[in-house]
């Protein structure tokens, strides 16, 4: 199958699209905020809602849009002038698209997240359930990461992550990444004149990132690694990926056409289930479980849970639910899941059978350390 006949399959029955658009886009160092790319971006995704299709757009922009109005010519370094620039920088990006999509009579809302809102089971719901709500009022989602309050311990990383999570969250049909290049390219076209861009990617792997320079700019946080890794998640999820130049006037009709525009990247043909999708990319690991290779090879061949008899070594402080990584021998990451013991428990059972377990702590919570439903396979 040919490469255009690939893409109006992948893409022929797509109703629910994440749109991210990145900083680099929407402003520049030289011109400040591009308005030209917001008022066309307005017109597409109005028309694309009236044709039938549910757009969430996830948007950038809000340090830049704060850095125009404050006078400021380089990104501020210190993390409260950082939130205070994205503070005056949100409300006056919002006003921006409001005023864009208003001439096409399209209503817009507000959506502000943090890692912390989509790692907590109930707040991922929550905020599933309001998206999806807007979505039935005709309304368009502008989501973008909450830099007013965020700290590194509560960050996406960046935008490219969040659209994957996005993505995931409200079950969307496809996740257009708009970004300043054509497209995943072999090299760094900045860097590069002779870069190629690579229209079609059948298995994503993170070993691409290796041939990708660094593309991040002034203006932004990801380059084009994050993208791959949101290309990744998305993959995961069953869902297909294209990055695109966003700055082409009816770059998205192109896209949704099946039109010869960026690079499509399919999903795996093995997808996770929503929840697991959140085990593994929602949760922050809060230590690392080393098993032996016996353990490892039951979880990896024969999809089977991890009892406390495989487990070698405890690392980390986590409490019963949490997310943790699980390692082989050699101390690679191979899976992540919720964990039935505590690091102290866990500490006092590693390598005994399950039928040792009440009689060694006085009570057992389960046979497994991490039951296979709760166990994601990375």
């Amino acid at each position: 199958m040919g490469d255009k006949n690939i893409r109006k399959d992948s893409l022929g029955k797509v109703r629910r699209i994440v749109i991210k658009v990145g900083s680099s886009i929407l402003a520049s160092v030289e011109r400040g905020l591009h308005h030209e790319v917001f008022s066309h971006l307005a017109k597409e995704i109005s028309e694309l809602k009236r044709q039938g299709y549910e757009i969430i757009l996830v948007s950038s922009g809000a340090i830049a849009a704060g850095m125009e109005k404050l006078g400021y010519k380089s990104r501020p370094q210190p993390i409260t002038h950082k939130q205070a620039t994205a503070a005056v920088g949100q409300s006056r990006l919002m006003n921006i698209y409001e005023g864009y999509f208003s001439r096409h009579q399209q209503m817009v809302a507000q959506i502000l997240l943090t890692h912390d809102d989509l790692s907590h089971r109930r707040r991922f719901l929550n905020a599933r359930n309001t998206l999806l709500t807007l979505l039935e009022l005709g309304i368009i989602p502008i989501i973008n990461e909450n830099d007013t309050v965020v700290v590194d311990e509560i960050k996406f990383g960046d935008n490219d992550n969040l659209s994957a999570l996005v993505t995931n969250l409200i079950e969307a049909d496809l996740l257009i990444i708009l970004t300043d290049i054509d497209g995943l390219c072999d090299s760094d076209p900045r860097l590069n004149p002779n870069a190629k861009c690579i229209p079609l990617v059948e298995d994503i792997d993170m070993d691409m990132k290796g041939m990708i320079g660094d593309t991040q700019g002034e203006w932004r946080v990801g380059g084009m690694v994050s993208k791959i890794q949101a290309a990744q998640k998305a993959s995961r999820s069953g869902v297909p990926t294209v990055i695109a130049r966003g700055t082409k006037e009816g770059v998205l009709h192109q896209i949704i056409k099946g039109k010869e525009i960026g690079t499509l990247i399919l999903p795996k043909k093995v997808t996770l289930s929503s929840r697991k999708h959140w085990i593994a990319f929602n949760l922050k690991p809060k230590g690392d479980v080393v098993v032996d290779e016996g353990a490892k090879k039951a979880i990896l061949q024969k999809g089977k849970s991890l009892l406390p008899s495989g487990v070698v070594k405890v690392r980390g402080f986590f409490d019963r639910g949490d997310s943790v990584s699980c390692l082989g021998p050699r101390g690679k990451e191979f899976a992540r899941g919720l964990i039935n013991y505590s690091a102290q428990e866990l500490e006092r059972i590693k390598g005994l059978k399950s039928d040792q377990i009440e009689k060694l702590l006085g009570y057992k919570y389960s046979d497994e350390v991490i039951h296979r439903d709760d166990l994601v396979v990375l």
